[in-house]
């Protein structure tokens, strides 16, 4: 390849381009550039010849048609020692552009925003800027194409050394041109379709998915597995101390920080999981008392668990911590001395909670191999007492009421088959994952037991409706005196029959929460 001659600066995002630009004119490169950027790079005392000047054709429609011209794309395109093509480009006196440096507007930032209008995120839809990039990326064999500022010191690197750059960079900055590009265009299409949708909530046409990847990861679920972090995982969640993350604490971290959310208008709370479930849930005027109650609902399944607390965490709830194992604990901060405490754990993990993870995502999406794909809606639904409908002839008393509310906050991430024991402020018993919902509740009522709780004045809470009747008898028979459920069984007479024989009271949510 021959030494770079003339290179396109077009950047929204000038970080470091000055000093690129340093090193490319320092190389004998000419600079040809537009708009702000050849107005930055003059104040810098750099030689710049303005595109307009190039082209012969001035930017017009307020700046909308600016690089869309042959003398660009012709420069950017023309195969070199093609005879045709380098016949063409003399004819037409366009000149070889053997470098661009383009980056987009920023049409998702623009778009994050909650009251951006329409017209201005049309604004924002770049058309000259990836029209440049894709024709340098096509033609890498002979063109350089940067459009991530974070390229900028190996390319400026190698300009400075040779003169050019080597196929094997062009390729690599090539391809991360296109992802880019389609990333961008994914951004547009997904924000255009949800604003012009009939329904606020239709779900998408095409499923639309570019994430990059933030960390690789030392393996899956398992060793012989590979795997990686994409996404805007860094912009949530802050690592303070531990070890490296691996792909299982991810999946315990988001489940736990997903949980936590349910309570973020709550005193203080705290729940221990363990594979994604909640092994306990407290609450108390102090995150001492909250772990003491989230802990006592199970002193074994949190060996090695995921910890999560809804406010900062104290030095008096961080030495209880301490004095087990843990993978993770997840706050949205930590007070100095709790930190001090905690460091003696090395391999500890602490994580900052920087925004909710809960709502964070309108859709979930989950591989189901067959290259197939599931998108749901995410699961955000929240019950306040008003949305209950009491069906026996006993209401719930005010610690019942209580009660029910927390326990179905908990529930709700528990995997189905679900059953939670709980009272105004913890769990009980906790029975997840089962086939039979009976079987959930007997596991839920032995792990009570295996605590040294009683289940007397407890509510009972189902993450669906109970089939039969034997279910809520069975939950009587622990010393439940209330239950929670979604209702809509064939047997909802029997069981709330049942119900009512045993003094109970029974609140249906007409929503369920199943979680496979």
């Amino acid at each position: 390849m021959a030494k770079i001659q003339r290179a396109l600066l077009s950047v929204s995002d000038k970080s470091g381009l000055v000093e690129l630009a340093r090193v490319l004119s320092a190389a004998g490169v000419e600079l040809i550039s537009t708009g702000g950027t050849a107005r930055a790079l003059r104040e810098s005392g750099l030689k710049v010849v303005d595109l307009s000047d190039y082209t012969g054709f001035p930017e017009m429609l307020d700046g909308r048609v600016k690089t869309l011209h042959p003398k660009v794309h012709g420069g950017l395109l023309h195969i070199r020692g093609n005879p045709a093509h380098e016949a063409a480009i003399r004819t037409h006196d366009i000149l070889p552009i053997d470098l661009v440096v383009v980056n987009l507007y920023p049409f998702e930032r623009t778009v994050a925003r909650p009251d951006v209008s329409i017209e201005e995120a049309i604004e924002n839809i770049d058309i000259g800027g990836p029209s440049m990039l894709r024709s340098a990326a096509k033609n890498h064999e002979s063109v350089t194409v940067v459009v991530d500022p974070a390229d900028y010191a190996l390319v400026g690197a190698q300009v400075a050394e040779t003169g050019q750059t080597t196929l094997q960079l062009r390729r690599h900055l090539a391809a991360k041109v296109f992802a880019r590009t389609a990333a961008y265009d994914a951004a547009i299409a997904n924000h255009l379709e949800r604003e012009f949708a009939d329904e606020p909530l239709a779900l998408p046409s095409q499923l639309r998915v570019h994430a990059p990847r933030v960390q690789s990861l030392r393996y899956g679920e398992n060793p012989h597995q590979q795997a990686a972090l994409y996404g805007a995982f860094g912009s949530y969640f802050q690592q303070l101390q531990g070890k490296e993350l691996s792909y299982n604490n991810i999946l315990d971290l988001t489940a736990a920080a997903t949980l936590i959310s349910e309570f973020d208008r709550d005193p203080p709370t705290l729940a221990i999981l363990k594979h994604t479930n909640p092994c306990g849930v407290g609450q108390g005027p102090t995150f001492l008392e909250a772990w003491d109650k989230a802990f006592a609902t199970d002193r074994q399944a949190p060996f090695g668990g995921i910890i999560a607390a809804n406010g900062p965490l104290d030095a008096a709830c961080a030495e209880a911590i301490a004095g087990i194992f843990s993978e993770v604990i997840v706050a949205p901060a930590f007070e100095a001395e709790a930190l001090s405490i905690l460091a003696h754990k090395k391999n500890l993990r602490l994580m900052r909670l920087l925004k909710p993870v809960g709502g964070s995502a309108a859709w979930q999406v989950r591989s189901v191999g067959a290259d197939s794909f599931l998108v749901q809606q995410a699961d955000e639904r929240r019950m306040e007492a008003a949305d209950l409908k009491i069906v026996t002839a006993r209401q719930p008393d005010e610690a019942e009421w209580k009660a029910m509310l927390f326990g179905w906050r908990v529930v709700k991430h528990v995997k189905s088959n679900a059953i939670v024991y709980a009272a105004p402020d913890r769990t009980l018993g906790v029975g997840a994952g089962q086939m039979s919902r009976v079987d959930a509740s007997r596991i839920a009522v032995w792990k009570a037991g295996e605590a040294g709780l009683s289940l007397k004045g407890s509510v009972v809470c189902s993450d669906a409706f109970f089939p039969f009747a034997d279910g809520l008898k069975a939950a009587a028979a622990a010393g439940a005196t209330a239950a929670i459920q979604p209702g809509g069984s064939v047997r909802d007479a029997e069981v709330i029959a049942a119900a009512n024989e045993h003094n109970l009271a029974m609140a249906f949510t007409g929503c369920r929460h199943f979680r496979h």
